[in-house]
């Protein structure tokens, strides 16, 4: 069973820019989903809604502009349900633009047909969410 889904990007924009795109309700919404809120502090909640779903995390990691992260409900999983995994955004600033290494991690939490099930999903979404980024920016 895999418990993580990472992957790397390098974006041809500078940190600032990346950092607000993940950030920032406003730079949320035009990548990840179609209405955000977020209390940008460890500890602070974050609403995601897509077309028909929505998801509540809480904000874990708060350092500008080099690391983000939140921890949200297992897909499969009541909202309620104490088990979250864990995203983790890091960004370096490099000669092209700026690179992006995403990881999310806590899948082996759950039972493992919910923890396959859920991997499969977040990682195919993940590669179309960075994509979505990379234009967004």
């Amino acid at each position: 069973m895999l418990d993580t889904i990472e992957r790397e990007v390098v974006l041809a924009h500078p940190i600032e820019r990346v950092w607000a795109a993940l950030t920032t309700a406003e730079g949320l919404a035009r990548w990840f989903a179609s209405v955000v809120e977020i209390d940008l502090r460890p500890g602070g909640r974050a609403f995601f809604r897509w077309d028909d779903d929505e998801s509540v995390a809480t904000v874990a990691i708060v350092e500008p502009p080099h690391r983000f992260a939140f921890r949200w409900a297992i897909e499969g999983l009541p909202q309620e349900d104490a088990l979250r995994t864990l995203v983790e955004f890091t960004l370096e600033p490099v000669a092209e633009g700026t690179r992006l290494r995403l990881v999310e991690s806590g899948f082996a939490q759950a039972a493992d047909e919910v923890a396959r099930a859920a991997h499969t999903t977040n990682d195919r979404v993940w590669d179309v969410k960075l994509a979505d980024l990379d234009a967004a920016v």
